[in-house]
């Protein structure tokens, strides 16, 4: 593989409830336990940041998957839910993926979010180790 660009960022503090920051500095934010997990919420936290980058990643391979097809999805979006819970040995994650594509029909839509999901570095990354399910709606 030949990287093209390496993300960089580093936990400080009280880890959960601590501080994060990318080595650009574009991301800085205090981080706090969601109250669901006995913390006080109110804050960011690290699911939501890989929700966040999850959907974007997928989408973009939603758009490379489109593109291929020669299919039309400008007005496409992702939504990504994170789950957290306790698991045998500490806690997992469990992941919801929901592709809206306006204009496509339902099996062009189901298509295009299994190619979607092949192609996703993040979907690569996790196979295997995290429960992904996949969905699409056409609007």
């Amino acid at each position: 593989m030949d990287i093209k660009y390496t993300a960089e960022a580093t936990s400080s503090g009280d880890a959960r409830n601590g501080h994060v920051r990318s080595s650009d500095g574009i991301i800085d934010q205090d981080m706090t336990m969601p109250k669901e997990m006995g913390g006080p919420g109110g804050g960011t936290n690290p699911e939501q940041l890989f929700a966040a980058g999850y959907a974007a990643c997928f989408h973009q391979a939603l758009k490379l998957a489109a593109g291929q097809e020669k299919v039309d999805i400008d007005s496409s979006s992702v939504e990504a839910k994170v789950g957290i819970g306790p698991d045998a040995e500490s806690f997992g994650l469990k992941v919801w993926l929901t592709a809206t594509v306006p204009g496509a029909d339902q099996d062009t839509a189901d298509r295009l979010v299994a190619r979607a999901h092949e192609l996703c570095p993040y979907s690569k990354a996790t196979r295997g180790n995290i429960e992904v399910n996949i969905s699409s709606s056409v609007g």
